[in-house]
């Protein structure tokens, strides 16, 4: 051997000698439609041990099959959300529909004859609507407007819906005979995005039609079918929210309004006069979701209750409300009268998973349709989360629900993550938490869903407290009053707490880092705001409007500037703690390129910024595959970021 080889062969040995990277085989394979740039593999010993949480499955309550009495739920059992019907309570499920998106929102026409269900393509909200035809989609709309399901006719022989179709823009009001698709008619041209069709007359005369403006201000309309002519109930001056408008038997208007009151009361919208009637006031809660059987003797509604739901029936015949008090503490959704009187529901709590259960409003008798599998884990060992409530910097006060790990298993201080919901106008809600149970039950984890000013379910006046640029940042600073309270709780350790948040709660997620960065380890946000100006002026344009009633107006020169002095963007050289964001390529809501700047200027002064992308999704990852391999990159973020693990594996 001559000496020319020796110093290659040393330079060969000495990289032997070190250690290298994971072998392909000892790593996750990704999905081939996301992106993950900066952040390490996934070790295959992290898959592992967490795929008893990865297997979980949730069934939501759809419709009730009018012929053979069956439930219809969405739930998953590949990659996507189907259609199944279920037979009987607790019996086997039988997959409908097959797609590769997920298919979550599906009607029966009242006499059982067809069954229509609505899916997008790749998260772009592009809905179109399907019949389901020997177990064949059949496409009913053109393929490339933007649609949206509404209700069948009380004969079944029409399906009223929105589409925007003749503009590429806004939400028109079409009818459509699902036999013959192609003879679908406009019966009325609007100039927004928040136009819906909502409910027929019993006669099938009038269409009663929604019209969206924000929160708190929703425009009632009637659309006489014959003529074609629509006449306004509400008065556009005084600004009121419904939920589950719905006509009863009797053709009188049934809402959840906040007419005249700080929550929304149950009662009836008088056709002539426009005013409200309350019938039942549930004094400082909000009636929400409801529904009259059809017979008219029942009104089964929903009250939040700081989140949790309450189940209520209303006798119409004598006036009494009874509660349901034999279902488990949860959420509950999807109030849906049976032909033949049950109730159909979805109820979701932390002990109890998300699954389909049925209510006879005779005797408040309970039953469960369906129990989800949650990956050979008992639920009911899962934490229920304990309401925490404080006082805000100006008084305010406000709530949130808080998962601790066991004590016992989980000894002194915890790690905490506060996880911040998005809308603004959403609420957080004791839910299960899916993947989120093993940063609970495994690393020990404490979990915090603030529920800060803006969030609903608290009344109009508190969800109006954030409206416009000059009042957005007192959100924030809820965030720090939180901060404080949890920081001296005895059971946090005040030096490893982090947040993290989807949407507005992505916008959230950066304001804090940037306010609260001193008390913070890291941030993690799902796609989110990071510039109000950049996001207003790149949404979709149908939703521009909607969004500029709650943030603020940048084509006003005043609101521009301040809406640029509060988005992170602006400041991202002051952001001085780790940073990961997740997004989706076709998200109509919250374009990517929100992400995409956010990390460039995190990156170009720095600090870490880890980024996800998904070609295939919208909003938030709907698909399995997709969604597993966020929660295993964001955990990599914690173990690193939140827990100091440098080499976790």
């Amino acid at each position: 051997m001559t000496s020319r080889w020796l110093p290659g062969l040393l330079v060969l040995a000495a990289m032997a000698a070190m250690p290298g990277p994971a072998l392909a085989e000892d790593v996750a394979p990704k999905p081939a439609a996301l992106v993950a740039d900066q952040i390490p593999a996934v070790p295959l010993a992290m898959v592992e041990r967490t795929r008893p949480y990865m297997e979980y499955r949730t069934a939501s309550f759809v419709d009730w099959d009018p012929e053979t009495r069956a439930m219809l739920v969405s739930t998953r059992f590949a990659d996507t959300s189907q259609l199944h019907r279920v037979a009987a309570p607790m019996g086997q499920r039988e997959q409908l529909t097959f797609a590769s998106e997920p298919v979550y929102s599906a009607q029966y026409a009242p006499d059982g004859s067809a069954l229509l269900f609505q899916k997008d393509s790749g998260g772009n909200e592009v809905n179109q609507i399907y019949a389901l035809e020997a177990g064949r989609p059949k496409l009913l709309t053109d393929g490339t407007s933007r649609n949206s399901l509404g209700p069948w006719s009380s004969s079944g022989k029409l399906l009223a819906f929105g589409s925007n179709k003749r503009t590429g823009l806004y939400n028109d009001i079409y009818l459509m005979d699902p036999a013959r698709p192609e003879k679908a008619r406009i019966l009325m041209t609007s100039t927004g995005g928040g136009w819906f069709p909502i409910d027929f007359s019993p006669d099938d005369k009038q269409l009663l039609v929604f019209n969206y403006i924000s929160v708190s201000d929703n425009q009632l309309y009637l659309i006489d079918l014959a003529a074609g002519a629509a006449r306004k109930l509400t008065d556009s001056s005084k600004p009121v929210g419904y939920d589950g408008l719905k006509f009863a038997p009797d053709g009188r208007l049934w809402a959840a309004s906040d007419f005249e009151s700080d929550v929304k009361r149950l009662g009836v919208v008088n056709l002539e006069t426009a005013l409200f009637e309350p019938v039942v006031d549930e004094k400082i809660w909000d009636i929400t979701d409801f529904d009259i059987s059809q017979d008219g003797r029942w009104i089964a509604f929903e009250v939040n209750q700081a989140g949790r739901s309450l189940l209520k029936f209303y006798d119409t015949q004598s006036g009494k409300v009874r509660a349901v008090d034999s279902l488990p503490a949860g959420v509950i959704s999807g109030v849906k009268f049976a032909p033949w009187g049950e109730l159909g529901i979805t109820l979701n709590s932390n002990q109890t998973g998300t699954d389909a259960y049925s209510v006879n409003p005779e005797t408040l008798a309970v039953t469960r349709w369906t129990r989800s599998e949650a990956g050979g884990l008992d639920t009911a060992a899962n934490v229920a989360p304990e309401l925490v409530e404080i006082e805000s910097f100006d008084g305010e006060k406000m709530s949130g629900y808080l998962y601790r790990p066991d004590p016992v298993r989980h000894k002194g201080k915890r790690p905490l993550i506060i996880n911040i919901h998005g809308g603004p106008e959403g609420q957080a809600k004791p839910h299960f938490l899916g993947r989120g149970n093993y940063l609970v039950n495994e690393l020990g984890i404490a979990l915090f869903y603030p529920n800060v000013r803006g969030s609903t379910g608290f009344g109009k006046r508190f969800v109006a407290l954030d409206n416009g640029p000059w009042l957005r940042e007192n959100s924030v600073l809820d965030i720090g009053a939180f901060l404080d309270h949890l920081r001296k709780d005895r059971r946090v350790d005040r030096k490893r707490i982090a947040v993290t948040g989807g949407s507005y709660g992505g916008y959230m997620t950066l304001a804090s880092m940037l306010r609260y960065g001193d008390k913070l380890e890291a941030g993690l946000e799902v796609v989110g705001i990071s510039s109000f100006v950049t996001f207003l002026e790149n949404t979709q344009a149908y939703r521009r409007d909607l969004r500029r009633a709650e943030y603020g107006d940048e084509r006003v020169p005043e609101q521009r500037a301040k809406l640029e002095e509060i988005s992170p963007l602006i400041r991202a050289s002051e952001i001085d703690i780790p940073l990961m964001v997740v997004t989706g390529e076709n998200d109509p809501r919250v374009p990517e390129s929100e992400a995409e700047q956010i990390v460039s200027a995190v990156r170009a002064n720095g600090r870490p910024a880890w980024h996800l992308l998904a070609e295939n999704e919208g909003h938030g990852f709907r698909k399995k595959a997709n969604g597993d391999y966020q929660f295993w990159a964001s955990l990599l973020f914690w173990q690193k970021y939140l827990l100091d693990e440098a080499n976790p594996e």
